[in-house]
């Protein structure tokens, strides 16, 4: 029985000598003939494996230096994986079910505005590229786990100082071979961590059903922390905006799939941004395209059924944003510095209720702005009402508009402005009262490029704020009433908001000083 036993020892040892001593000569043919599965599979995209090694015990296979080159961009590859290791999924074993485990380690994900570009010129689409068909190929038994350790994903755009990456990036998704689940049923748990660009974070915890057709569904959790803002300046930057700094982050429940699309975002929030938008001809046609297809966009969803976009609250802390319009001559800034702002219940179905936005800041840095905005669910058309308070800002930060709008500027004083105005059914109505307060034009010395018409405009100007002011308070009054059809309805609110305040200032504010010159000529 004793030597029976050393025979079948002896001999399971030299089958599995024989057998890893003939998996050296296996692993070349075999490299090769995966490689060529592969790119049978993909479409517009290589495959390229640097070495392979099987492992008879454990029936396992360990992939070296795998990359992945777009063809019609092939330097840089978009896709470099250093090793990447598949087996059997032991634990499957005791459910009757063979199927793999993948471990993708130290994955790098690269991009630039070219491999971009290309894959938008491809007529393929990017879900028929091929891709899950070319990694299944690398082994027989079909996925169930599949995990990433410590990848990374860049892009970069082109003239970016700083490419936008997420790093030291974990995910795994389990219990991909689950049988189909019922609709909106997520069997396979999946988990993403990372750091984005220096300090961010990237937190995904929820479920998958990766079987569904046409397309894979996902329901979970998402957070995001500390995003820095500046990293995005050159893609930005082709619309005309500029930003100098500030973080975003926010947190809320996110499920897309063939039936729904639902983001409830609980929390949203802007620190200390500062930037500024530069109306030039270059950017304003492709600002005014995107602003088109996100009205179209929304006009088509609100409250739809089956996509629900909600953020239960958004807030913006300490930002200065401006406007600079740089086909002016002079060019010229409008800012909001010190902003805050909260938006309470933003969302595209009715039945959520009323929604409100409350912003303060002080324009150009001196008048202090209070606006506050009721949105009303949506029935035929926008429907909201908006209050507007700006107290004591000074005119002379507001020179170049003036000169580059009215052909004058002052030396002195100080403007609020109050205004309340409701729009319904595509109409606007209500009132804006501009009020100036120890109004100055320009000193001498400043008037000598002037033509004799701007010294004469100014002039009257000067004079009419001494002949009406109310002599206790020094002050100038108008009342306008505005009523009349929306410019453009199925805008959306912000557009229209937007639309109120051009309004407010060209058909009320600017006609003041007109208004005040005519009376004095008259006198």
């Amino acid at each position: 029985m004793r030597r029976r036993w050393k025979w079948i020892l002896g001999t399971l040892g030299v089958l599995i000598v024989l057998a890893i001593v003939a998996s050296f000569f296996v692993d070349e043919p075999l490299r090769r003939v995966t490689e060529r599965q592969m790119n049978a599979r993909l479409k517009g995209y290589t495959a390229r494996i640097g070495s392979l090694s099987f492992h008879p015990i454990g029936f396992s296979v360990t992939f070296g230096d795998v990359i992945l080159i777009q063809q019609a961009h092939p330097d840089p590859p978009v896709l470099k994986v250093h090793r990447l290791v598949a087996s059997v999924q032991w634990s499957a074993i005791i459910h009757w079910r063979i199927v793999a485990d993948f471990l993708l380690d130290q994955p790098m994900i690269y991009m630039d505005r070219t491999h971009f570009v290309k894959e938008l010129e491809d007529p393929t689409p990017v879900k028929d590229h091929g891709w899950q068909d070319a990694l299944q190929a690398m082994y027989p038994a079909k996925i169930n786990l599949f995990r990433i350790r410590d990848g990374s994903v860049t892009y970069v755009d082109s003239g970016q100082a700083r490419p936008l990456t997420l790093r030291a990036l974990n995910a795994a998704v389990h219990n991909i071979r689950n049988v189909r689940s019922e609709r909106n049923v997520y069997p396979s748990p999946l988990t993403v961590d990372a750091v984005v660009f220096d300090n961010g974070k990237l937190a995904v915890d929820g479920a998958a059903d990766l079987l569904r057709e046409p397309y894979a569904g996902f329901k979970g959790r998402l957070e995001l922390d500390r995003i820095a803002l500046d990293y995005f300046k050159p893609i930005v930057k082709r619309y005309g905006f500029a930003i100098a700094r500030g973080t975003f982050g926010g947190r809320g429940e996110v499920e897309y799939s063939p039936d729904i699309a639902m983001v409830d975002l609980q929390d949203v929030r802007v620190d200390g941004l500062q930037g500024d938008y530069a109306y030039h001809p270059a950017t304003a046609a492709p600002v005014k395209q995107a602003v088109k297809a996100t009205a179209q966009a929304a006009q088509k969803t609100s409250n739809a059924p089956d996509v629900v976009l909600k953020a239960r609250r958004i807030t913006v802390n300490d930002a200065t944003v401006g406007f600079v319009n740089e086909a002016a001559d002079p060019k010229y800034r409008v800012f909001l510095a010190n902003t805050n702002l909260v938006i309470d219940n933003f969302t595209n179905q009715k039945s959520d209720g009323l929604g409100t936005a409350k912003l303060t800041g002080r324009l150009q840095g001196s008048g202090k702005t209070a606006v506050t905005v009721t949105m009303r669910p949506e029935n035929h058309g926008l429907d909201f009402d908006v209050s507007t308070q700006v107290e004591d800002m000074d005119l002379r930060a507001m020179n170049d508009l003036l000169m580059a709008t009215a052909k004058f500027d002052v030396s002195s004083g100080l403007l609020s402005v109050f205004s309340e105005v409701t729009v319904k059914n595509g109409y606007m109505q209500g009132y804006v009262k501009p009020l100036f307060k120890d109004l100055k034009v320009s000193e001498k010395e400043k008037d000598r490029d002037k033509t004799f018409g701007q010294k004469v405009k100014e002039k009257a100007i000067d004079v009419a704020s001494k002949v009406l002011k109310n002599h206790p308070r020094k002050e100038v009054a108008t009342v306008v009433p505005i009523a009349g059809p929306v410019d453009n309805p199925k805008a959306g609110i912000w557009p229209a908001l937007v639309g109120l305040v051009r309004n407010a200032f060209f058909k009320a504010i600017l006609p003041g000083f007109g208004r005040e010159r005519e009376q004095i000529a008259r006198r």
